[in-house]
């Protein structure tokens, strides 16, 4: 197996790493840590028993650092890059009019919509392949520029 090793630290990566131990960001403080005990010639595993991590979590920080440079210190985003949302701008427009309209002309017993209920009636009107999440729904009609609030009495 090959030996992870940091390479020799120029005196600016060496301050940023230094910065990031003073980061409130638990994710930066960590990714310093590791990187700063391994220029010190730590292994992997006296690592991760120094810090409370798994040695996996110090070759995925070493890795990064090898590749992106002090970069690495900062949270990426996570999930895909591309996605696109499902109730997007082709479906705005009915979901736009489903909103003013009552749910009861949908079949409902209501008189006010929930988010449970335009996720379920979008799925029937084959707006989208399945029923959407809460939250799904919430973002499509944030995108929309309508607000959500509970119908007051």
């Amino acid at each position: 197996m090959k030996a992870l090793f940091v390479r020799e630290l120029s005196a600016s990566e060496r301050g940023d790493l230094q910065a990031g131990l003073r980061s409130r960001n638990g994710f930066t403080l960590r990714r310093a840590q590791i990187l700063l005990a391994r220029a010190d010639q730590q292994t992997p595993a006296q690592i991760a028993h120094r810090i409370g991590c798994a040695s996996q979590t110090v070759r995925n920080t070493i890795h990064a650092f090898e590749t992106q440079g002090t970069g690495c210190l900062g949270e990426r985003k996570r999930g895909p890059k591309d996605a696109q949302p499902i109730l997007d701008e082709a479906k705005a427009d009915p979901l736009k009019g489903i909103l003013h309209q009552s749910p009861r002309r949908f079949g409902k017993n209501r008189s006010t919509w929930t988010l449970g209920l335009l996720a379920e009636v979008a799925c029937e009107q084959e707006w989208t392949p399945r029923r959407r999440s809460h939250e799904a729904v919430r973002q499509a009609v944030k995108r929309l520029g309508h607000g959500w609030k509970r119908a007051k009495q």
